[in-house]
């Protein structure tokens, strides 16, 4: 069985899930170029409109797993360790840019456990639902290396500066409801109810024209950038403009008013 799936469980919607139920879904050296490779086919793919992120069984993901076997061709034979460490360290800094780069939203279905880099990939998309059983543990610590793939950068950006401090310097585990409470996650929802909800949020997306999504997603990580209210208009307009001579902009408009489904064609 492939340690990561890829189905297609409504239609223009592509589902990831981690497939290592018996380590919570921990990552094995191998499923990062994999894990990217996905990222990348699905982002050049214009029938995806919207991408969902889940685990397999009782945990979203555990973090890297340290006992799977660590084969990691990407590595150059020879080197040092600090090399090594920088070589393998690429393949995963990666990941968490993939996903905000992507042109589709991605949400993430968290069930279970939710440690290391899939604590960071959670914050890497666009929104995250939870179910109760949802608790996310910065298990870096435990590896005594502090934060990495971007957390620290992502955290106190979803939840504020305080509580993320608290959470990136104690290690404190989080559980669903709190996570809620917080902004960590928009929702949380009965475990039987989670991809339920993960999909009636793409199915509301994937209404709106192609490019109108791509770009606003753009815009939003953009304008948190921005050095100015003026910038952020500037960019919002520049966007607007590129929507707004697209056939797809005038399907839209046109399904409004007539009370039908759009029929977009990536033009």
């Amino acid at each position: 069985m492939a340690d990561i799936l890829v189905d297609e469980p409504a239609p223009e919607v592509a589902r990831i899930t981690f497939n290592r139920p018996e380590t919570l879904n921990g990552f094995k050296a191998s499923m990062y170029p994999e894990f990217l490779g996905i990222l990348e086919k699905i982002g050049q793919d214009p029938k995806i409109r919207v991408v969902v992120i889940t685990g397999a069984g009782r945990g979203f993901c555990s973090g890297n797993d340290g006992a799977a076997p660590s084969e990691k061709p990407w590595v150059p034979e020879g080197v040092g360790r600090p090399h090594s460490s920088l070589y393998f360290m690429k393949a995963l800094n990666a990941i968490t840019p993939a996903i905000r780069n992507m042109p589709q939203p991605v949400i993430a279905a968290v069930n279970g456990a939710v440690a290391g880099i899939g604590y960071s990939i959670v914050l890497a998309c666009d929104l995250a639902i939870a179910a109760k059983s949802a608790k996310f543990v910065n298990a870096f610590h435990n590896a005594g290396t502090g934060t990495e793939v971007g957390m620290s950068y992502m955290l106190p950006r979803a939840i504020g500066t305080q509580r993320a401090a608290e959470l990136l310097l104690t290690a404190r585990p989080v559980l669903a409801d709190e996570a809620e409470r917080i902004g960590l996650v928009l929702k949380t929802v009965p475990d039987e109810q989670l991809m339920d909800e993960a999909l009636k949020i793409a199915k509301e997306m994937v209404v709106n024209a192609p490019l109108d999504l791509w770009l606003t997603k753009q815009n939003m990580y953009a304008g948190q950038d921005a050095g100015s209210l003026e910038q952020a208009i500037l960019i919002e307009t520049r966007a607007s403009m590129m929507v707004g001579g697209t056939e797809d902009y005038a399907e839209k408009r046109a399904a409004r008013a007539e009370k039908r489904a759009p029929k977009f064609h990536h033009k």
